[in-house]
């Protein structure tokens, strides 16, 4: 297994990962991306494209250098709708003819407590949502598509997005941005849903597979190991912030500044829309009461 801190291959050159799967690095690493997006080629003849990633001409090309004689791509899989994996779909299907296949547009699957927080001004957390995106087909949960060679299980997976999908083939789960091996998935209202997010991992949890290849990093051998790990760290992060409200009423940033006590300032505003989105699931499970109305700026209290 490749550790995560070594991972960092070529950007624009397919790589075997077996199973017939294939990863061509797109040039957008950053600090929300890792060494940039992983887009994936599977089967032999019939190829699926799964997260074409950002708009990018270099890398559509790379995606269309990677097709090899006798080979087409046929399918266009979109795990969710942020810019750093959908816009590129529109531009690889008008090459090929393919069509893209998603859940549905960027808001698809949107939770009625985020739909309030949107409809109360709560804009998007700068993670980049890719308001155009509009796919061909729109997956049901549960849905297989077949093509030469392969076939593909669609998973709805909201939490990080409400479009977010997972999908199965031959052994491996593309998982998007569910589950990393690199970081934590950020779950940033009104976008993401900390309840519908750790509802999906338990729900990914219950899928059989040898590997989970993700919309950044390296594969994850050790699935399950990593899942549970990803699961006990949302539960750390709860458990934090309900010992910090035993100390008193507060909101979302002060809660941030207390716990993410060695996260650079930059990144701070990301760090409060995790503890926003940890407070509306608490307040969900009647263990976290706003004093006023619902919202980011609320001061939250124990019952």
């Amino acid at each position: 297994m490749t550790p995560q801190t070594e991972f960092n291959p070529p950007v624009g050159h397919p790589e075997d990962l077996g199973r017939g799967i294939r990863r061509i690095l797109a040039p957008n690493p950053s600090a929300m991306t890792f060494r940039g997006t992983n887009t994936y080629l599977l089967g032999e003849t019939d190829l699926a494209v799964i997260d074409p990633g950002p708009d990018d001409a270099a890398h559509l090309e790379a995606i269309l250098q990677a097709v090899g004689p006798g080979q087409r791509i046929s399918h266009i899989f979109v795990t969710h709708a942020h810019l750093d994996h959908a816009p590129l779909a529109r531009a690889l299907a008008l090459r090929t003819g393919a069509p893209v296949l998603a859940y549905g547009t960027a808001r698809a699957g949107r939770s009625a407590a985020m739909q309030q927080l949107a409809a109360a001004g709560l804009g998007d957390g700068g993670e980049g949502v890719d308001l155009a995106f509009q796919p061909d087909h729109c997956l049901q949960d549960g849905e297989t598509v077949h093509a030469q060679g392969w076939s593909l299980t669609a998973h709805w997976t909201p939490g990080h997005l409400g479009n977010h999908m997972c999908f199965t083939a031959r052994g491996a789960i593309f998982t998007g941005d569910l589950v990393m091996g690199w970081a934590s998935s950020l779950v940033s209202p009104p976008d993401g849903d900390l309840s519908d997010f750790m509802a999906s991992c338990a729900k990914l949890r219950a899928l059989p597979a040898e590997v989970y290849h993700s919309g950044h990093g390296a594969p994850i051998e050790a699935p399950l190991a990593r899942l549970d790990w990803l699961i006990a760290h949302r539960r750390s992060r709860e458990a934090a912030i309900l010992e910090h409200l035993a100390h008193g009423p507060a909101d979302a940033e002060t809660l941030a500044r207390q716990i993410y006590t060695d996260t650079p300032p930059a990144l701070l505003p990301a760090a409060t829309r995790n503890v926003l989105a940890h407070l509306i699931d608490l307040h969900g499970k009647s263990m976290a009461l706003p004093l006023d109305d619902l919202s980011p700026q609320a001061r939250f209290r124990r019952p």
